[in-house]
């Protein structure tokens, strides 16, 4: 089982439009600093799944065959923008897997060409594809919210983008579960007060400490963070680490 991170920015991505501040001069300078809408695929044997649907470069990233399925955490537009080029495609219909969302987004539900979107997930209820479970998990964000804890051969890897802290059932099914690898949003430095939505790196730290996984990787990062992060090198806990597009995470078999 492999994940690798497509992007790991939050909504204004990286470098942030008309920004001049030093994260975001790096990034305009080196393409290895530019941080795109946050999604990634997981590799599980010869299947490859997308966790999330951000990137406006699905069609040439991922051509068509190249994919199985889609598993959305929720329908804002940078997590589903993506889909709507892909829609209009001709060939094999695609399973969209996701959150019991009546609005969806825009009009993906009315018109969505090879885009299947009838199979909804709920909280708690795992499923299987092949040979990778997947327990779709409650988050915490301004619209419903889905993260998923993915087995196969053994290992665990959660999935949590984007959430404020973790509501109660999660945190204890994780504390139980005890992935290998947890995936957490962090969209901000320490705030002075609780943040709504996305965790700052407080509370990323804190959820990461009681989870206790082996190790944690911070996405849905924002240009404040990374600047932050610059200036107060060696912050971070020795198992938390910050995520980059293009990563890849190898679980192993």
């Amino acid at each position: 089982m492999r994940l690798k991170f497509i992007g790991t920015g939050n909504a204004a991505g990286m470098p942030a439009y008309g920004c001049d501040c030093p994260a975001c001069i790096r990034a305009k300078n080196i393409i290895e600093h530019r941080r795109g809408p946050c999604s990634a695929a997981l590799m599980v044997d010869d299947q490859t799944l997308l966790l999330d649907a951000g990137s406006l470069q699905l069609p040439e990233r991922f051509p068509a065959g190249s994919f199985s399925r889609v598993l959305l955490t929720h329908y804002h537009m940078d997590h589903v923008q993506g889909l709507f080029p892909i829609r209009w495609g001709v060939g094999d219909i695609i399973p969209v897997h996701g959150p019991d969302d009546k609005n969806g987004c825009d009009d993906l539900f009315k018109h969505p060409g090879i885009l299947d979107f009838s199979d909804t997930l709920t909280a708690f209820e795992q499923r299987q594809f092949d040979k990778l479970i997947v327990t779709p998990l409650p988050l915490n964000h301004s619209k419903l919210c889905l993260g998923y804890a993915f087995e196969h051969g053994g290992k665990r890897l959660a999935y949590l983008t984007d959430t404020v802290g973790l509501p109660e059932q999660t945190e204890q099914f994780l504390q139980d579960w005890s992935p290998d690898v947890m995936i957490l949003d962090c969209s901000m430095p320490p705030q002075a007060r609780i943040p709504k939505n996305h965790n700052d790196l407080t509370m990323a730290i804190e959820v990461h400490e009681r989870i206790a996984p082996k190790t944690t990787y911070l996405t849905h990062i924002s240009h404040s963070l990374d600047n932050w992060l610059s200036n107060n090198i060696g912050a971070l806990p020795q198992a938390v680490c910050v995520a980059t597009d293009g990563l890849i995470i190898d679980l192993g078999k």
